[in-house]
């Protein structure tokens, strides 16, 4: 079940001055294996291991000196702040859980360093095996995000990239959504995606940018049987300008119809079975 936001008060009230106040939401989330709760072991799991968590939940009421170092590592180490007006964990047994005003959600993947995430790569290129991977640029969706990472290694790629901040967390939802593909495929997770993508280009990677621009080049007239590094952007916005600066080309999916765009899960698969049927038509020539 999808987490939801529930007011639990009338949508305004008039306090003793005759003032509106804003209405209070309560932020409620599913009992998961991927939570973790409790002021101590949630700023444990952040000084020991942050790349585990995806995002945190904090009640903004909630003041103290360890909820305050907590707030500080999480930004130091990038880790999402979510502040909520209330939190619950409903589902069996949540009403039980005491979580002090701090919900985290843990990721179920492995992620490599990216210095380890490139060389692995590099070797594939130096080697003259067909490589590619894709890179999500700040998706919100982890049922797109899981969807993409199910596409992603059944059309061969060698990894998936993902930006740390700005993007659905890959906790249980995007796991379900991947059917187990999340276990099997490098993944990599970055602060800086420009920087990456320079560094990518220096391996011997092609960037291209999936986008619905009416000039953008079809992917269908380019030759995509190179060390090809597809960007996947954001539901909404698309790719980000910046990102989208370092791509040596930006494709599109020709289409009829009144559609102008395709769901950015169901596109990738498009781009990324495209790179691979080119990869095997290459290989039987």
């Amino acid at each position: 079940m999808a987490e939801r936001q529930v007011s639990r008060w009338p949508k305004s009230r008039t306090d003793r001055q005759g003032k509106q106040r804003p209405l209070k939401v309560e932020k409620r989330i599913r009992l998961s294996e991927d939570l973790l709760w409790g002021i101590h072991p949630v700023l444990e799991s952040l000084q020991q291991s942050p790349e585990r968590l995806c995002e945190i939940f904090l009640q903004k009421e909630r003041h103290g000196e360890k909820l305050e170092q907590l707030i500080a590592v999480a930004r130091n180490k990038h880790v999402r702040l979510n502040f909520v007006d209330r939190l619950k964990i409903t589902g069996e047994g949540g009403s039980q859980i005491r979580h002090q005003g701090v919900i985290a959600r843990t990721t179920q993947a492995e992620f490599l360093e990216f210095s380890e995430f490139s060389a692995r790569l590099r070797k594939r290129i130096e080697q003259k095996e067909h490589c590619h991977i894709v890179v999500l640029d700040s998706l919100q969706d982890p049922h797109n995000v899981g969807a993409i990472i199910r596409s992603a290694l059944a059309s061969g790629a060698a990894g998936v990239l993902i930006t740390r901040q700005r993007s659905a967390p890959l906790g249980g939802t995007a796991a379900k959504s991947s059917a187990g593909a999340m276990a099997h495929i490098d993944i990599c997770q970055v602060t800086n995606l420009v920087k990456a993508l320079k560094e990518l280009k220096q391996t011997g990677f092609w960037i291209f940018g999936a986008v619905k621009d009416g000039d953008a080049r079809s992917l269908y007239d380019t030759d995509l049987a190179v060390p090809a590094c597809l960007v996947i952007g954001s539901e909404g916005k698309g790719i980000r300008p910046l990102v989208k600066k370092e791509c040596d080309m930006l494709l599109s999916i020709p289409m009829k119809g009144t559609l102008d765009s395709l769901n950015s899960s169901v596109a990738a698969g498009v781009f990324l079975f495209e790179i691979m049927r080119q990869h095997l038509s290459r290989a039987v020539s």
